[in-house]
C-alpha cells in the first residue's frame, strides 16, 4: 500500500477514536451532572424543611415574647391607673380639708372683726376717760400737761445724768483696775526675769600714753600728725594737761572707736607720721567693721533669732557704739527682745515675731543721722526691704505709738521698750533737761481752765492735778485728764510714759454753836 493511503488510514482512525472518546466523555459528564443535580435537589429540600422548622420556632418564640410584653404592659397600666386613682382620692381629701379650714378661718376672721370693733369701742372709752382725768388733774395742779411733762423730763434727765456719771465712774474704775492688774501681772513676770547692766553715755574717750613725751610726737612738727589723725578719722584729738593721757571727742561713736583703735596702735608701734597714720586708720576701720559684724551676729545668736540678712546684722552691730540717755542701744535692743518675747508668751502671741521686732525696733538709730525722719519709721523702711514678715515691720514702726492705728505687736514692743528704758539705772539725763521737763509738765497742766494746782512727781513720770470742784465736775475731770494727756503727747519728748492724775475734792464745812 502506498504511504499516502496509510497516512489517510491513520488519520481516519484517529478521527474515529476522537469522536468516540468525546462521546464517552460527554456521557460520563452528563451522568455526573445528573448525580450532582439530584444531590443539590435533596440538599435544597432538606434546607427548605429546616428553614420552615426554624421559621416556625421563631414565630412561636415571638408570639411568646409578645404575649409576655402585652401582659407586662397590662400589669403596669393597671398599677398606674390604681396609683392615679389613689392620688385623686388624696387630692379630693385634701381639698375637702382645705375647704373646712377655710370655713374655720372665715369664721375666726368674723370673730376677730367683732373683737376689733369691741376693742376700738373700749379704746375710745378709755381715751375719753383719760382726757377727763387729765383735765381734772390740770385743774387740781394748776398747770398744763406740757408744763408737767417738762418738769418731769428735767427731773428724769438730772437723775439719768447723775446715774450715768456714777455708772461710768464705776465701769471705768473696774476696767482700769482689771487692766492694771493684768498688766502688772504680765510686767512683773517679765521684769523679775530680766537682769540688765547699768550704762552711762559718753561722747569722749580717754587714751592712755606711756609718757607725756608721746604727746609731742602725736602733735608732730607744726601739728601735722594731729591734723592728719583728725582728718583721717573725723574725730577731735584733745591734748591737754591730763598726765599721760589724751582725749578723743566725737558725737559719732563709730568714728570715735576707729580713732581709739588707730591711736592705740600708733602708740604701741611708735612710728607716727601722716602716711603711717592713714595706713593704721584703714586697718582700724577694717577691725571696727569686723567687730560691728561680730556684735550683730552675737546679738542675734544671744536672742535666738535666725535668718537675718547680713545688711541687718551689720546695722545691728553699729548700735553697739550708739547710746541713748546713757543706755547702750544694742544692749537695750537685746533686752527689749527678751522682754517682748516674755510678754508675747504671757499673751499667747508668737514669741519669735515679738523677739525679732524687739531686737530690730531701734535699728533706725544706726542711720538716723544720715536719713530724715523718726528712727521708728526709718527702721521700718529699712527692715521692710529684707524682712518678709509684716508683723515685725508693724512692731518697729508702731513701738512709739506714732501711727494712727497700733497693732498687737506695736503694743508689745512699746511695753518692752518702756520697761527697758524706764527701769532704775537704765538711762540718765542732765539735771537741766530734767528740770525743764518737770516745769513743762506743770505748765501744760496749769494752762487748762479749772486747774488749781499741779505737781510733777516720781522724776517726771507722773503729774497730779488739783482742780476747782465748783468749776469742774466728775465727767469734766475725766475729760481734763484725757486733754492733758493729748497735749503732753503732742508737745513733749520724754522716755517711757507719764501718768496723769486729776483730783477733785468737795468739802462741806459747818460749825456747831
Amino acid at each position: 500500500m502506498p504511504d499516502s493511503m496509510i497516512i489517510i488510514l491513520y488519520i481516519s482512525i484517529f478521527i474515529i477514536g476522537a469522536v468516540l472518546g468525546g462521546a464517552v466523555i460527554f456521557f460520563f459528564r452528563r451522568m455526573s451532572v445528573n448525580r450532582l443535580l439530584k444531590v443539590a435537589q435533596r440538599r435544597a429540600t432538606r434546607v427548605g424543611i429546616e428553614a420552615k422548622e426554624e421559621a416556625k420556632a421563631t414565630t412561636d418564640q415571638a408570639k411568646l415574647e409578645a404575649d409576655k410584653i402585652r401582659n407586662n404592659a397590662e400589669n403596669e397600666y393597671r398599677e398606674r391607673r390604681n396609683e392615679i386613682q389613689r392620688q385623686e382620692n388624696r387630692l379630693l381629701s385634701k381639698t375637702e380639708n382645705l375647704e373646712r379650714k377655710l370655713e374655720g378661718v372665715v369664721q375666726r376672721e368674723r370673730a376677730l372683726t367683732n373683737k376689733e370693733k369691741q376693742l376700738e369701742t373700749l379704746r375710745l372709752q378709755i381715751e375719753d376717760a383719760k382726757n377727763r382725768e387729765l383735765k381734772q388733774l390740770e385743774i387740781i395742779a394748776a398747770m398744763s400737761a406740757t408744763e408737767a411733762k417738762e418738769i418731769l423730763l428735767q427731773r428724769v434727765e438730772g437723775e439719768m445724768k447723775e446715774e450715768g456719771s456714777r455708772r461710768l465712774r464705776e465701769w471705768e474704775a473696774k476696767l482700769k483696775e482689771q487692766a492694771d492688774q493684768k498688766a502688772q501681772d504680765i510686767l512683773a513676770q517679765v521684769i523679775q526675769r530680766s537682769a540688765s547692766e547699768v550704762t552711762s553715755e559718753t561722747t569722749v574717750v580717754s587714751v592712755p600714753l606711756p609718757s607725756d613725751e608721746m604727746k609731742g610726737r602725736l602733735i608732730g612738727r607744726e601739728g601735722r600728725n594731729i591734723r592728719a589723725l583728725e582728718q583721717a578719722t573725723g574725730v577731735d584729738l584733745i591734748v591737754d594737761d591730763t598726765p599721760e593721757a589724751v582725749t578723743l571727742s566725737s558725737f559719732d561713736p563709730v568714728r570715735r572707736e576707729i580713732a581709739r583703735v588707730a591711736l592705740t596702735k600708733l602708740i604701741l608701734d611708735g612710728r607716727i607720721h601722716p602716711a603711717r597714720i592713714e595706713e593704721v586708720v584703714k586697718k582700724a576701720e577694717e577691725e571696727v567693721d569686723a567687730d560691728i559684724q561680730t556684735a550683730g551676729e552675737q546679738a542675734a545668736i544671744q536672742v535666738g533669732i535666725q535668718g537675718l540678712r547680713p545688711e541687718i546684722i551689720k546695722l545691728m552691730g553699729r548700735l553697739k557704739y550708739r547710746t541713748s540717755y546713757g543706755q547702750s542701744v544694742l544692749a537695750h535692743s537685746i533686752e527689749v527682745a527678751y522682754m517682748a518675747g516674755m510678754i508675747a508668751f504671757e499673751l499667747g502671741a508668737n514669741v519669735t515675731i515679738a523677739k525679732k521686732a524687739g531686737l530690730l525696733h531701734d535699728i533706725g538709730k544706726a542711720v538716723d543721722r544720715e536719713v530724715e525722719g523718726t528712727h521708728a519709721s526709718i527702721g521700718a523702711d529699712l527692715v521692710k526691704q529684707w524682712e518678709k514678715s509684716p508683723e515685725v515691720v508693724m512692731g518697729i514702726s508702731e513701738h512709739h505709738l506714732e501711727t494712727s492705728n497700733t497693732s498687737l505687736w506695736g503694743f508689745i514692743v512699746a511695753a518692752a521698750d518702756a520697761i527697758s528704758s524706764a527701769r532704775p539705772g537704765a538711762r540718765r539725763e542732765s539735771l537741766e533737761n530734767y528740770l525743764k521737763r518737770l516745769k513743762a509738765l506743770e505748765d501744760i497742766a496749769n494752762s487748762f481752765k479749772g486747774v488749781d494746782k499741779s505737781f510733777a512727781i516720781q522724776a517726771g513720770r507722773e503729774i497730779r492735778i488739783l482742780v476747782k470742784p465748783e468749776e469742774v465736775d466728775d465727767l469734766g475731770a475725766m475729760r481734763l485728764a484725757r486733754d492733758i494727756v493729748k497735749k503732753i503727747e503732742e508737745g513733749m519728748e520724754y522716755p517711757g510714759q507719764i501718768r496723769v492724775t486729776v483730783l477733785r475734792e468737795t468739802r462741806a464745812v459747818d460749825y456747831a454753836k
